[in-house]
């Protein structure tokens, strides 16, 4: 197997935001009473394509602590009624705010989605008060649009790293 490589990418300033249009039919809501069954779900359906495997093996109470805390914020993404996406921030206490996870389910695709919900990403992002730097991790296992639609919406690559594969 090959090593996997990690990319660092980041935005230091709201003014560098390259946005994309809201494609028809999608709708992007924040999940405002949360219930980490419901981070789980989410984490495993757009997650199994890609081989995330971090968080599989927590408890019930670490998901709990992980997807209930105040730090952290989900939104999904919604095409005609079923989930077509969603991605988590994480508010960290030097005023940086990480993508922790963004995504589409499977059947979303190819349809256009993943520049519209990076956006709303970015945006909600710097929308938290203090965000001083927005930040994201992809790696080479991710879809291959994923790096270039960081890029496209104004992040810039900062550090990579090369893992053992898995």
């Amino acid at each position: 197997m090959s090593a996997i490589k990690i990319f660092y990418l980041e935005m230091r300033s709201a003014k560098d935001f390259r946005a994309k249009e809201q494609p028809e039919n999608l709708q992007v809501i924040e999940s405002e009473i949360k219930e980490y069954r419901f981070n789980r779900y989410l984490y495993q359906l757009i997650g199994e394509t890609w081989s995330w495997t971090d968080k599989l093996s927590l408890s019930s109470e670490q998901w709990q602590d992980y997807a209930e805390n105040d730090n952290l914020r989900t939104y999904v993404a919604y095409h005609k009624g079923s989930i077509a996406g969603y991605y988590e921030l994480q508010q960290q206490s030097d005023g940086d705010v990480e993508i922790v996870y963004f995504g589409l389910a499977p059947k979303f695709l190819g349809m256009g989605f993943g520049g519209y919900l990076l956006s709303h990403a970015i945006k909600s992002a710097w929308s938290w008060e203090e965000t001083k730097r927005v930040w994201v991790h992809t790696c080479s296992l991710d879809h291959e649009s994923a790096l270039p639609n960081y890029q496209a919406r104004g992040m810039l690559l900062y550090k990579t790293e090369i893992a053992p594969s898995i």
